[in-house]
């Protein structure tokens, strides 16, 4: 994935609303202001995913308001347990997930 697919899937989900402000804080939570009242999250991007930087600032933002468990799997792009679900990177990613979904 690069740029131009981010902002294919940006341009998909908030058509013209894409890029500019006033969009919700579901559709692209890194806008919201409060994050105080979220539950405990757990994000997993790959390292070479082009949501990585996104998702890691968001991650920094969170972690001072809520518990937050990142994962950053290294040489994985975006869909790598898809893509790949017998590397042993998708079988720890795969396991990661279901611990933590046990904790909530």
């Amino acid at each position: 994935m690069d740029l131009d697919d981010n902002i294919t899937g940006w341009g998909a989900l908030l058509g013209e609303r894409a890029g500019k402000n006033g969009v919700e804080a579901y559709a692209a939570p890194a806008r919201a202001t409060d994050l105080s009242g979220l539950p405990p999250t757990y994000i997993e991007v790959g390292q070479l995913d082009i949501f990585r930087d996104e998702s890691v600032a968001y991650v920094q933002r969170l972690q001072t308001q809520v518990p937050t468990e990142l994962h950053v799997p290294p040489g994985a792009p975006h869909g790598f347990e898809l893509f790949a679900p017998d590397a042993d990177v998708s079988r720890r990613a795969i396991a990661d997930r279901i611990r933590a979904l046990r904790t909530f």
